[in-house]
């Protein structure tokens, strides 16, 4: 009989699954295995990657998805291991996850299931690895929030049980299904899953139900894995969020009938949960919408008192308050949202000022037709002047200091390492430099050893070693981590993980081809494609005339006021700093020769489609060498707007001040 049958369901997620089966290999010499994989009908080539790299897999293609335990539980009839391990593609596992898990289950006659220490991308634990049942304190703890606010509490705190230590191994009432290992005999005598359940909670029903035939669930800490949480529910139009609390409610009517309590509090959660998650996902548009609401109203009582206090006009009729208070608002958001003004993905001012002058023209028409409300003309227009400054301000200044509901990611958003110093990481280091679809601050290497530190590798400089990981990436404020597989043992990458938890960074890990990387949110790919994108911002015709006028607006002034005395100073001193010489470029502008920000002047011989060169841009404030700097320059162009260009404009001042001093 084989030691171990390793059984994988699969829904679209093919670079996950090719890395798995990459840390599977590892962790197995020394056992006997199967690897069985179920495609649920994947469309995304994962079936085609399995027969042609792993032929020794044994696939199962399903025509449609039949579910998680379904699918498992057709993988589980035809294995034949002495332990059967369930595992989510999404996943990493140690070398020694598969020894440490077979050990303890020969070692714990009474143990029918196991599993270990999992952890999010970011090196937390993923709560799912240790549960309780959801009986009716807990599963009202676990709805009201009062479990999170008392994590450490025993009372509070029992569905995911964050009061216990993560470092000591104990008995549960359930663990994840992303990592389940039981005894053949626990199958045999049990079963599999109950297909009632499409997705979630069939691992808390099969947990039950070993429990129930006399053996205990065990977490282990001894060994980990990463899961990549939620990466084929990503990938589909499944609602999880229906779907875990309609499983919950199975498994409430199925275990514990008798609690009409929980059943009742389940559905409160689902009704709740499903609002909140429509909040969450348009966000950008429901509270827009209240903050114009309140704004607009704030702006007529202003006006009303404004206009009474220099006439005798004694104001608004109280009978009408619950007239005039809601649907001149309501007129204004219902033209505001005809010109797309609330959206999921931005903020939008022009089109915001383009639905205040409609609105205006709208509701003192309105005026003609209902005369009993037909007060004052003149306090409507201070309230649409007043609620024109109001509106412009917030969303200016969201969007400035809060940087939400900006396209554009900003300038850098990504400071990068690579864990590695041996050829594959190099590569690894080329390809990010290379790629022209992401830009990141590079920031080095990490060696083995605190020897490594300092050495320059075909141009890369090892900035840290794995002994001083943590410091490294609070020192360069790293917020992605990529490891080089080939260099690196996946336990020696978990230790890593575990210990950059808590610095908000993410963790990478390359395809065994080098050619992509897997993380928590993506997939990214590390060549480019050779294709020109056609797309871009800096050719939108409405973003050419905005940044137009800015430019125009910007050196207008500049031009009369500071160019004169910029101009003759010049010419008695010979020293020509940085503030100078972008001052001096300001006719250049003027006559749109030049933009304020845009790409280096010998970038744009070659890239017309990048736009005019800038007296200031990207490879300014990153002072970049010739390869950042093309990077930088197509990123520009591709995300270039107002916001950015103001962004930028700051930025160069603060670095044109700092060498000033």
């Amino acid at each position: 009989m084989l030691d171990l049958s390793i059984i994988i369901v699969n829904y679209n997620v093919k670079e996950f699954l090719q890395n798995l089966l990459h840390s599977i290999e590892k962790a197995s010499s020394n056992i006997t295995k199967e690897i069985i994989i179920v495609d649920n009908a994947s469309d995304d080539g994962s079936a085609e990657l399995i027969k042609e790299k792993f032929p020794a897999v044994r696939l199962i293609e399903n025509k449609t998805n039949y579910g998680f335990g379904k699918a498992n539980n057709q993988a589980l009839k035809i294995s034949q291991g002495e332990f059967v391990l369930l595992i989510n593609p999404d996943t990493i596992v140690s070398e020694d996850t598969f020894k440490e898990l077979i050990k303890f289950l020969k070692s714990k006659p009474e143990a029918g299931l196991a599993g270990c220490k999992i952890l999010n991308a970011d090196g937390t634990l993923q709560l799912a690895c240790r549960r309780s049942f959801p009986g009716p304190w807990t599963s009202f703890c676990k709805v009201t929030g009062l479990s999170n606010l008392f994590p450490n509490s025993r009372i509070f705190a029992r569905y995911n049980l964050t009061y216990l230590d993560e470092n000591q191994t104990y008995e549960v009432d359930a663990i994840s299904g992303s990592f389940m290992m039981m005894r053949r005999e626990v199958y045999e005598k049990v079963g599999g899953f109950d297909e009632q359940f499409f997705m979630y909670g069939e691992d808390l029903d099969i947990c039950y139900r070993i429990q129930e035939a006399g053996y205990k669930v065990f977490y282990v800490h001894s060994t980990q894995l990463i899961h990549y949480k939620g990466e084929s529910t990503r990938r589909s139009s499944i609602d999880e969020t229906k779907l875990f609390y309609d499983a919950m409610n199975l498994f409430v009517r199925k275990h514990l009938s008798s609690s009409l309590l929980v059943g009742v509090i389940l559905r409160i959660a689902i009704m709740f949960r499903k609002f909140f998650a429509f909040v969450g996902k348009r966000k950008l548009v429901v509270f827009p919408v209240l903050i114009d609401i309140l704004l607009f109203n704030l702006c007529l009582f202003a006006a009303e008192k404004i206009y009474t206090g220099y006439t005798e006009w004694v104001g608004f009729d109280p009978s009408a308050y619950y007239i005039i208070y809601s649907v001149p608002a309501l007129v204004h958001i219902l033209i505001a949202n005809s010109f797309r003004v609330y959206r999921k993905d931005s903020l939008s001012v022009l089109r915001n000022l383009g639905a205040i002058l409609v609105s205006f023209i709208v509701l003192t028409s309105l005026t003609f037709f209902f005369k009993q409300f037909a007060f004052s003309r003149a306090v409507v227009i201070i309230s649409f002047s007043l609620f024109f400054i109001a509106t412009f301000v917030w969303r200016v200044v969201v969007k400035l200091f809060f940087k939400v509901g900006i396209k554009a990611e900003g300038v850098i958003s990504k400071r990068s390492l690579v864990v590695g110093i041996e050829a594959e990481a190099v590569t690894i280091a080329k390809k990010l430099k290379a790629q022209k679809s992401e830009v990141r601050s590079f920031i080095g290497l990490i060696g083995k050893l605190n020897s490594d530190i300092g050495r320059k590798i075909e141009g890369f400089e090892v900035v840290g070693s794995v002994q001083n990981f943590r410091k490294v990436l609070n020192e360069f404020k790293v917020n992605e981590v990529i490891f080089s597989s080939k260099e690196l043992g996946y336990g020696e990458m978990m230790s890593l993980v575990s210990a950059g938890q808590n610095d908000s960074a993410e963790f990478k890990i390359t395809g065994t081809d080098l050619n992509f990387l897997v993380g928590k949110t993506s997939v990214s790919m590390l060549d480019d494609i050779p294709l020109i994108e056609v797309h871009y911002n800096i050719s939108n015709p409405v973003l050419k005339f905005i940044k137009t006028v800015f430019d125009f607006s910007f050196s207008i002034p500049v031009l009369f006021l500071l160019y004169p005395f910029i101009y003759f100073s010049s010419k008695l001193s010979k020293k020509n700093s940085d503030f100078r010489r972008f001052l001096l470029g300001i006719p250049s502008v003027f006559t749109r020769k030049r933009s304020l920000v845009g790409p280096k002047e010998s970038v744009l011989n070659q890239n017309i489609f990048l736009g005019k060169t800038g007296l200031t841009g990207l490879w300014y404030i990153q002072d970049a060498d010739e390869v950042e700097e093309e990077k930088l320059n197509f990123y520009y162009a591709k995300n270039q707007n107002i916001w950015l260009d103001l962004e930028i404009l700051g930025k160069t001042f603060n670095k044109m001040w700092s060498r000033r001093r």
